[in-house]
């Protein structure tokens, strides 16, 4: 497997603090290699991120509540994800990978809903070596239904365009869509066909887009300006439907991740009002992911 970079060790203190109760709608929590084996045929396994090491980074960005969410490394088996909500608390929720769908039980799905996992993350990357037979999605989708769960999608290297066929037709599901559907910052938000299909599914009502991977989007690199007109643009299209998330530790890094206070402060530059930003990371991952609202909030 390839070497990728680990998490940025020192987390700082952002310009100013994400406003009481705020949700980090994407991170995740990998190893120890020991006491969680990476599956058999994983694309990639990756330094180790405690949820110890993963809480530190929260307090120092003024964080509280937020999703773990499952890796393909592990695919199935969700105990890295479990045993971190169980230390983490009632701030945090999860999010399982969807390859649990393959053969899960009805007795562990619910198992997996008692712990806190309340979605699941669907890859359709062949690379990835995690994607359902069109069978067990079909019924992963009946079994979201059951549970109230939400659908998450890991989009394509190159967007969301080719694997959309999927998931488009789903209209009674909250499905979020991960890393803005990884447009193309090169083309822009008025000629990307990620970016123009993203605002004609958010046009429906129950999609959703996470504000994220600004550093690996980016063209231009650090301060990543290039990613701002296309964070505004889904911004514009649904306001009410765009979460954030950090993506700690970063997975499949090629370049040392930059501090994760530099990703939150890329948010507030991409949010034109106080307002918007509480709706981003308050009020919004709230409704998506079932969160009690602050009494400031309503």
């Amino acid at each position: 497997m390839a070497d990728y970079h680990p998490f940025h060790p020192h987390p700082r203190t952002p310009s100013r603090l994400p406003p009481p109760g705020s949700i980090d709608a994407q991170f995740h929590v990998l190893g120890p290699v020991d006491r969680y084996p990476v599956r058999p045929g994983a694309a990639y396994e990756m330094p180790t991120a405690t949820w110890t090491a993963a809480q530190r980074m929260h307090r120092a960005l003024g964080f509280t509540r937020g999703v773990v969410v499952q890796t393909t490394t592990y695919g199935a088996d969700h105990r890295v994800v479990t045993d971190a909500l169980a230390a983490l608390g009632t701030g945090y929720t999860g999010c399982a990978n969807a390859l649990l769908f393959e053969k899960a039980s009805d007795a562990e799905l619910q198992a997996l809903h008692d712990a806190g996992v309340r979605g699941a993350r669907f890859s359709f990357r062949q690379a990835l070596g995690a994607v359902l037979s069109r069978e067990a999605f079909d019924r992963a989708v009946g079994k979201l239904r059951e549970l109230g769960w939400y659908m998450k999608i890991q989009p394509e290297q190159n967007g969301i365009v080719e694997s959309a066929h999927w998931f488009e037709h789903i209209d009674d599901l909250p499905i979020l869509i991960d890393h803005m559907g990884r447009a193309d910052a090169a083309l822009g938000p008025e000629r990307c066909p990620n970016i123009a299909l993203l605002r004609r599914l958010m046009a429906r009502g129950n999609v959703w887009v996470m504000l994220s991977l600004g550093e690996k989007i980016s063209k231009a690199g650090a301060p990543y300006d290039d990613v701002l007109p296309l964070a505004r643009a889904l911004l514009d299209a649904a306001p009410e439907r765009c979460v954030w998330g950090s993506d700690w530790p970063h997975p499949v890094s090629k370049n040392p991740p930059p501090n994760d206070a530099d990703l939150l402060e890329l948010l507030y530059r991409m949010v034109r009002s106080e307002d918007e930003l509480r709706r981003v990371l308050i009020r919004n991952p709230a409704e998506l992911f079932g969160y009690d609202i602050p009494a400031s909030e309503v």
